[in-house]
């Protein structure tokens, strides 16, 4: 996908990027390979795809998802910023808090959001089991986000405890989608969401099968989610 597929593919949806944000992601796309050169921040770093698979493919999420009001989101995991930094770019209004639990990336992003002037980010340096236990953090986002993180039964513990009541869960899922949807639907009532829509399609071009799936956040987590560090991934709740 070059830059012109990408911008007339993304007005189609109704998403009209400005002569600003194209050089956003123009400059997104080269700190991101240079960057890449220092640290492993994404294995797909030829530009057309980087603009299909990681771009594209994170603002997909807006398709489905009224994105256009100022809200608070939280990217569990989000790595070299996926989904939420090109969902930022393309509706600047929103304000959005990023937590990963490696140093370098939290490095990378911080750099990234400087050279893109970008406003309203935070970083956190934080396991996401640690981070949603902490006060003014808990239940406290309009909208909790995750991108090929983990599977759903997992997932779900270091995500729904950060969404608000009366806020949302969006996990972004390739093909296994409705499999890990099935392992996860206890995990899902336990935390206090409800899935209420699952969206498939595939991206252009290559035509590989993605899922969206968003989960209303319908009643307070207990307070023993998430459990420490690791637990969610060894013994996902069944």
């Amino acid at each position: 996908m070059n830059i012109e597929q990408f911008q007339t593919s993304l007005a189609d949806k109704g998403i009209q990027l400005s002569e600003l944000q194209i050089q956003q992601f123009e400059l997104y796309f080269k700190e991101l390979v240079e960057w890449n050169e220092k640290m492993n921040l994404t294995a797909i770093t030829d530009k057309e795809q980087v603009y299909l698979k990681h771009f594209y493919d994170s603002i997909s999420a807006a398709f489905y998802v009224d994105f256009s009001k100022p809200m608070t989101i939280c990217d569990v995991g989000a790595g070299a910023g996926f989904p939420s930094i090109p969902l930022k770019i393309c509706f600047p209004h929103l304000h959005v808090s990023i937590v990963d639990s490696l140093q370098k990336r939290i490095t990378f992003l911080n750099h990234l959001a400087s050279s893109l002037q970008l406003e309203g980010v935070a970083f956190y340096h934080d396991r996401a089991e640690t981070f949603a236990r902490k006060e003014g953090i808990r239940e406290n986002y309009d909208i909790v986000m995750a991108r090929a993180v983990a599977r759903l039964s997992v997932l779900s513990e270091l995500c729904i405890p950060l969404a608000k009541t009366g806020g949302q869960f969006i996990a972004m899922k390739g093909a296994a989608a409705n499999t890990e949807l099935e392992a996860a639907t206890t995990a899902i009532k336990v935390l206090g969401g409800e899935v209420t829509s699952t969206y498939t399609f595939s991206l252009p071009m290559e035509e590989s099968e993605r899922s969206i799936i968003i989960i209303d956040k319908k009643r307070k987590t207990p307070k023993q989610y998430p459990r420490k560090p690791g637990t969610p991934n060894k013994q996902p709740i069944e």
